[in-house]
């Protein structure tokens, strides 16, 4: 097996989101109340994950074509790169995208949000990097919802990501969000990013370059798994 010896520098504290953060009602829970412990262990950063291409069905990159006809909503493309912090591509990671629907509302039965279900659109997806760490997937631009964690609480539009990197220490869950959501100043989870930069890099970018013609219009979002510029997550 190749071995990669991935070097990962410690990330200043004050740039990624605090795993208790009071206003994020549910990590008063959920977060640890003792300090990490750090330990000697090569895998996570030299064994590689190794993605089959037989995990991605025909219908996985587009979430529109999944049901019976197509979904309500307004059509988008995203598209981007997944690089390490050394700016160099990450090849064949898996990526995997889920999201509710145009009406804010997930294919799941814990959402109890009061809004429809769309019988043609279950919000998930996943592929795999080029060779250029690019990624491209066809869905639905999801809608806000509200979440319950205080009065008045609305998530905004976002898109949740996992990737798998080339190694275990790469492994990252974070989310999209799209530009000018007049809801970031009142998302408790955006919020929870203590750094401008660092939650800037969770927007997407409005690009007319990967707009396709009159069908949809097109987002570009680059990911950087860990390192000094890595996307946030945890979130």
């Amino acid at each position: 097996m190749r071995r990669n010896d991935v070097k990962f520098p410690l990330i200043d504290s004050g740039v990624h989101p605090t795993l208790v953060y009071p206003p994020y009602a549910s990590t008063l829970k959920r977060g640890p109340t003792q300090a990490p412990l750090r330990i000697q262990a090569a895998d996570p950063v030299q064994t590689n994950i190794t993605a089959s291409p037989g995990l991605i069905l025909p219908h996985d990159t587009d979430l529109t074509i999944q049901g019976q006809s197509q979904p309500l909503g307004e059509k988008i493309v995203v598209t981007g790169r997944v690089f390490d912090e050394d700016g160099k591509p990450v090849r064949n990671s898996l990526l995997e995208v889920w999201q509710c629907n145009a009406a804010g509302r997930y294919w799941h039965k814990r959402d109890q949000h009061d809004a429809p279900l769309d019988p043609n659109f279950f919000g998930s997806g996943k592929m795999l990097t080029d060779d250029e760490g690019r990624y491209r997937f066809v869905t639905i631009k999801p809608g806000p919802y509200p979440w319950g964690n205080h009065h008045k609480a609305w998530r905004p539009a976002h898109i949740h990501f996992s990737l798998f990197g080339n190694v275990y220490a790469q492994r990252l869950v974070t989310q999209m969000y799209f530009p000018s959501d007049p809801l970031f100043d009142y998302d408790p989870i955006f919020q929870s990013i203590p750094d401008l930069a660092a939650r800037q890099r969770l927007i997407a970018h409005f690009s007319m370059e990967e707009t396709v013609d009159d069908k949809m219009l097109g987002y570009t979002f680059d990911i950087v798994l860990r390192g000094r510029d890595a996307t946030p997550m945890d979130l």
